[in-house]
């Protein structure tokens, strides 16, 4: 974050990265803002109520800069669409006793910043990346799981803009999910890391090809990765070490069915590594460590 903006009083709310690379930062002032006493770092602030804000796009020819509308209470995720337009998410969403009717979660923004739709999104969002066309892919954590969302339980989905469920696993995963970690994009696939259970073995990377639905998965060589990025038969990931200033990265190579960790250092870095940090883009992890980003390559 620039020394202005920080100055001026506002704190980075949530963020993404595109497919082209380019880094949006949705910025709310202070004063809109509360902070989650048992939540740490960044993720434990939201708007006490609904409230304006501006969505910082940095790309290598520069910065745009856009007012936002009615942010939500809730709104934790960040996606970008094409055409400049995007997502914002509310990890979580109820269900209404009479109607049965999951409460909206989503709200696609207009490339001025002005809200244009809602949808639900599934509940207990803990990843959320969009894909080249524009298509939202969620990890969802055990309360989405076992809540009662039909395509939250799952543990894996994908939607289009209108909200529709695209993807399911349907039964393709050789364990049930039990919690999202982290994703990534590399070219026209998608992966989404996982786990069922504790330790390396219970740590999975599925790989899916939106245009046949094709959907191949593979133990994850470490366990419970912050972040992730692949570029063909290499990939980083990344663990954050809980409250500190540092993490552990490790490099990996896909042979024929098993990833293997080819090297492992600990890194240390500008700010506080926390949940919601990573995400990967085409080889390139994207590294939020306090008001930091930081970009990993392959």
């Amino acid at each position: 974050m620039s020394a202005a903006d920080i100055r001026q009083g506002r704190k980075a709310l949530c963020w993404s990265v595109g497919p082209d690379c380019e880094l949006s930062v949705l910025l709310v002032h202070r004063r809109y803002l509360e902070q989650t006493p048992y939540i740490k770092g960044w993720v434990g602030w939201r708007p006490a109520g609904a409230c304006p804000g501006e969505l910082v796009t940095v790309t290598g020819q520069g910065e745009r800069r856009t007012t936002v509308e009615n942010i939500g209470v809730w709104s934790s995720h960040l996606a970008l669409l094409p055409n400049s337009r995007f997502l914002l998410v509310s990890g979580r969403t109820a269900r209404n006793r009479t109607s049965g009717v999951w409460a909206p979660n989503a709200v696609v923004y207009s490339a001025s910043g002005a809200p244009e739709g809602q949808f639900c999104i599934g509940d207990d969002v803990r990843t959320l990346v969009s894909d080249r066309h524009g298509r939202v892919w969620t990890t969802h954590g055990d309360e989405g799981i076992f809540g009662g969302h039909p395509e939250s339980a799952a543990g894996l989905a994908g939607w289009d803009t209108d909200g529709r469920a695209l993807w399911s696993p349907r039964g393709r995963l050789p364990q049930p999910a039990l919690e999202g970690c982290t994703a990534a994009t590399d070219g026209e696939e998608v992966w989404l890391a996982w786990y069922t259970g504790s330790g390396s073995r219970g740590t999975y990377l599925t790989r899916v090809s939106p245009a046949t639905g094709e959907t191949v998965t593979y133990p994850c060589p470490v366990s419970a990765p912050d972040g992730f990025a692949v570029h063909g038969n290499r990939a980083v990931l990344t663990r954050r070490d809980h409250n500190q200033r540092t993490v552990t990265l490790d490099r990996a190579e896909l042979g024929d069915t098993t990833w293997t960790v080819t090297d492992r250092r600990v890194l240390d870095v500008p700010g506080r590594v926390v949940l919601r940090c990573g995400q990967g883009r085409d080889g390139t992890l994207w590294l939020r460590a306090g008001d930091t980003w930081l970009r990993i390559t392959v």
